[in-house]
């Protein structure tokens, strides 16, 4: 039940070494095939980049088993630099973290020695991570002042309004007291004059108002900055139907002058997603459940896939589709196909979707509790490939039901909408009901302040 997930955030661009062999994909992947806890993941990655070197540059890495979830963050040492620069730190029970494109570790407890299997060691880090900042002029100040993002990746104004409010964005959801960084997130960094550090950012961690189901972190993923004065569905750039989405570049510019599209959780570019979720009371091959959607988490399904299945549902399946490859049998183009075709009138469409969407990822939570418990039964009863092969035969048809169900639904949406219009059944007429409802009263009037008279109707209509 060891998962880890990964966001990049650059760094310093003189500490990427190319010679290295290592990069973060290959750490990851060599971590899960070999690790059976958190800190023996942690443990191998460092292990290796220190043997082999790093390839990458800066990276944040969630690394969880079903008792402790880490944040462990990562940089090289320039060309011949062998190695990495690194810190791990241990999320406290009862609390939450994030990280999203932006260094976040900052302060930490230094320790002369790892001492990976001591539980009550709940920070690790390389041994140079404060004498090579200082070898290289980054850092001058005491030992106990030392910040890893800081140093190695300073926040600016990009750091802060496309990375950490994302962060804050899951934060201000789950504890009620976030109101308080909304200036930096949306990138008034201010810094402190004798070290130049931030000193307005974000804990690494916060304390909940509730404990936090896993379909609200599903949820979570979803965000486009609703409900702030930078809701992505209310600006100008959303259009007549409130789409939360921007086409990249991120940035350009007009006159010589730099300008931005928010970078909001829920993107179209997203390739895929996912919520690891580890139970301790569980035996290991029932207790991970991998909750996995493709394409864009607004418009997706976290679909269940137990840790300890022997195939995945071939809709999902490696090789089925690629890229440049159309495959009317890869989740990931069919679902590609809904949300696309709900950029188009998204006000309308999306609702539709995020129904369906709710509803199955509900039956799933309700679906699962029920496998859970016959496949521990049978777990416990030293029945183990019967355990296997249940957990396997649930989860390839659940990824059947995510895919067919995505299959009929743009098949229900495009009729609906093609073409502009909104149409709905006629019951014993040839014709189906039909509206046109064309752009509302706001936008519209938002076109003549733009245009002035030139679509005004001039003298009298006529038929």
């Amino acid at each position: 039940q060891v998962a880890i997930g990964e966001t990049t955030y650059g760094g310093r661009s003189e500490l990427f070494d190319s010679t290295g062999m290592l990069d973060y994909g290959s750490l990851m992947y060599l971590a899960l095939k070999r690790a059976k806890t958190a800190r023996e993941a942690i443990m191998i990655m460092t292990d290796l980049v220190a043997e082999y070197g790093y390839c990458s540059v800066g990276e944040s890495l969630s690394i969880s088993d079903p008792n402790e979830v880490w944040i462990m963050e990562m940089i090289g040492k320039g060309p011949g630099g062998k190695g990495a620069v690194w810190v791990a730190r241990q999320i406290p029970d009862g609390y939450v973290s994030a990280h999203a494109n932006q260094a976040r570790i900052t302060t930490f407890p230094f320790s002369k020695k790892n001492d990976w299997f001591n539980y009550k060691q709940t920070t690790f880090h390389s041994k140079d991570v404060i004498s090579f900042a200082r070898k290289e002029g980054y850092f001058k100040g005491n030992d106990e002042d030392f910040s890893f993002s800081d140093t190695y990746a300073p926040v600016d104004f990009g750091g802060a309004r496309f990375c950490e409010i994302r962060v804050w964005s899951m934060f201000k959801d789950v504890n009620s007291d976030m109101s308080q960084y909304w200036e930096y997130v949306k990138g008034n960094v201010t810094h402190n004059e004798k070290t130049g550090y931030a000193n307005n950012r974000m804990p690494l961690w916060i304390k909940p108002d509730r404990k936090i189901t896993s379909h609200e972190v599903m949820n979570f993923m979803r965000d486009h900055l609703e409900g702030t004065e930078l809701d992505m569905t209310k600006d100008w750039g959303a259009g007549p139907f409130c789409v939360p989405y921007r086409w990249r570049p991120l940035t350009w510019k007009i006159d010589s002058i730099a300008y931005f599209n928010e970078r909001a959780t829920s993107t179209q570019q997203t390739g895929f997603s996912f919520v690891a979720q580890g139970r301790s009371w569980m035996p290991p091959q029932i207790g991970g459940i991998f909750w996995f959607g493709v394409d864009d988490a607004a418009s997706s399904v976290y679909t269940p896939m137990y840790s300890g299945i022997s195939s995945v549902p071939q809709a999902f399946a490696k090789g089925n589709g690629s890229m440049m490859e159309f495959s009317l049998d890869a989740a990931f183009w069919v679902f590609n196909m809904v949300s696309n075709f709900a950029y188009t009138k998204y006000s309308y469409i999306h609702p539709e979707i995020k129904k369906i969407q709710q509803d199955l990822e509900e039956q799933y939570i309700e679906q699962t509790a029920e496998i859970d418990q016959q496949s521990k039964e049978l777990y416990s009863n030293n029945k183990k490939e019967e355990a296997i092969k249940l957990i396997t035969d649930y989860t390839l048809k659940a990824g059947e039901q995510s895919f067919r169900e995505w299959k009929k639904l743009y098949a229900y949406l495009f009729t609906k909408y093609m073409d502009g219009n909104v149409k709905e059944p006629n019951p014993g007429q040839l014709n189906p009901k039909l509206e046109q409802p064309g752009y509302s009263d706001a936008w519209y009037k938002e076109l003549v302040k733009k245009t002035g008279d030139q679509f005004e109707m001039k003298g009298e209509m006529s038929h």
